[in-house]
This record gives structure tokens, sequence and C-alpha cells, in this order.
């Protein structure tokens, strides 16, 4: 690793909270010369799956998911389906600009969010992150502890510092569209 390479993992699981997650990422990439990404998903462990490395452009993890995407375009009105079309196709320009500082591994664990937790952090520790970054939902503490939440379960467990993005406020949206 070279010592002036901030490596920041993305943890990317399709979601509304994910895509919040990858946006702010895109606009530290577009910031940060120096900055590598990975992008990570977790999937259910297959027998002697360990880990695979793909070319993010193929297989791009922080797509929405089909349900998320369903419930935009069916309950969106065309200004916001257009919206979120021009939000992910920004994303991925910023992604694709940068192309071989960003690349997308796969991990195998259980479902469970304990064993989602240690292979994050396994993952992320053994390769030197500097950054984790998560979307999540914000559930209050009390929802927390009868839910579980995994964002909050990698907060509170990692060695590295964990950034946390809620739904991006407006602002944030319309300048990082502009």
């Amino acid at each position: 690793m070279n010592e002036f390479e901030f490596n920041v993992l993305l943890y990317s699981d399709g979601s509304h909270q994910a895509f919040s997650a990858a946006v702010y990422t895109a606009t530290l990439l577009k910031n940060m010369p120096n900055m590598r990404l990975t992008v990570v998903q977790v999937q259910e462990r297959d027998e002697g799956s360990e880990g695979t490395e793909y070319n993010w452009i193929d297989t791009w993890p922080v797509s929405p998911t089909s349900e998320w995407i369903k419930r935009v375009t069916d309950e969106s009105d065309l200004t916001t389906k257009n919206h979120y079309h021009e939000i992910l196709t920004k994303t991925n320009e910023i992604f694709q600009e940068r192309g071989t500082d960003v690349s997308h591994h796969v991990l195998y664990s259980n479902p469970s969010i304990t064993d989602t937790v240690d292979a994050l952090l396994d993952y992320a520790t053994k390769r030197s992150f500097r950054l984790i970054i998560m979307g999540t939902r914000g559930l209050t503490t009390l929802k927390g502890l009868v839910f579980g939440c995994l964002a909050h379960n990698v907060l509170n467990r990692s060695p590295i510092p964990v950034l946390l993005v809620k739904k991006l406020p407006q602002e944030f949206i319309d300048s990082y569209c502009s």
C-alpha cells in the first residue's frame, strides 16, 4: 500500500441507505485524488467460498435493489424517477472517471448480523482500510436493540473509523447534481 493512498471501504447492500452512502462516497472520491475505494458486498456463504474480486463496472453493486427501484418506479412521479436516474448516472460517472482507483469485492458470510460484521471487519482490518462508509436508516437505540442494526454494530466494534450516512439532505443532492 502506498503511504499516500487513503483506502476506503464502502459497504453496499443495494438499499436506499447504501445508495445515499454511495453518493456521498462519490463526492469524496471526486475531491480526494489519493483515495482508493473498494465497494464491498456480503453474500450468504457457499461451500468453499471465501471472497471474490470483480470488476465493479460489470457488477455495479451500488445499484438500488430491484424492490427499491420498483417502489420508486411505482410510487414516484416522473420528476422523482428522473431525479433518481440523474443521481445514479452522476455517481456512475464519478466512479468510472477514477477507473482503477475503484474496485469491488464480494465477501461470503453466514447471514446473521454478527457474522456479517465479523466478515466486514476482518476484511477491512487485513487490507488496511482507513475508513468504512455505510448507509444507515438511523434506528433509535431501542429499535436497534430489538431489531439489530448492521451499521451500528460495525460502528461499535470497528477499530477503523466508520462514517454512517443517513438520507442525504436535498441541498446536498441539488449541489451534487449541478
